[in-house]
């Protein structure tokens, strides 16, 4: 019977395997996206596939420099492709994509340092939780450095954030729709959902063991 991190990494794996889909699908089947917005597809393809079999065993084959490379790449091209486009409202244009930004930078993070490789330890506190079960518990591996959980803690709740955003934006009562809404709904209607949820996932995996 598998343990409560199982099940819920089962739900995330379900949830990243969908998002994989659905951005695939709009990658490469999409008429009249540019090449820009492929790539983008392509990318969160990517990082969807990855976040899903990162919890298991294929997972342990992603940690290493070539994917922390890419990944951190993958978050340079989204505020660097908003500049390329030189729109009158630049700051906008590079603000709309630091979601995906962000959670390009999670997935490298924790490729970099991956949170379920920690050592078992046999010292057991007062309490009687061996120290190493209790760390993994609370999703950081043991002795890990107060910067480290600093960055951890910054990229989760800005996550958080976009996806409590993305969520709320087809909600009319909760958010006012603007024209450009309106044209990004038509060309791509579940695509907040879809940012959304890749926000909240990412969010999660970056508090978990895995």
């Amino acid at each position: 019977m598998g343990t409560p991190v199982d099940l819920v990494h089962g739900m995330l794996t379900v949830l990243f395997a969908l998002v994989a889909v659905h951005a695939l699908r709009r990658g490469v089947r999409s008429p009249g996206t540019g090449r820009r917005d492929r790539m983008d597809h392509l990318l969160h393809f990517a990082m969807a596939v990855a976040m899903a079999a990162m919890p298991w065993s294929i997972g342990r084959s992603l940690s290493g420099r070539t994917m922390t490379v890419l990944f951190t790449a993958a978050a340079v091209w989204f505020p660097l492709t908003a500049l390329h486009r030189r729109t009158a409202d630049t700051a906008a244009a590079i603000a709309a994509r630091l979601p995906s930004a962000a959670g390009m930078a999670a997935m490298a993070w924790m490729l970099r340092t991956p949170l379920a490789r920690v050592a078992p330890s046999h010292e057991t506190p007062a309490g009687g939780v061996p120290a190493a079960h209790h760390s993994a518990a609370l999703g950081h591996p043991a002795g890990a450095s107060v910067p480290a959980a600093v960055v951890t803690t910054v990229l989760t709740v800005y996550l958080l954030a976009c996806a409590l955003r993305s969520l709320t934006r087809p909600m009319p009562s909760l958010r006012s729709a603007t024209d450009a809404a309106h044209r990004a709904a038509a060309t791509d209607p579940y695509g907040h959902s879809r940012e959304g949820a890749m926000a909240l996932g990412t969010a999660l995996m970056l508090l978990m063991p895995h």
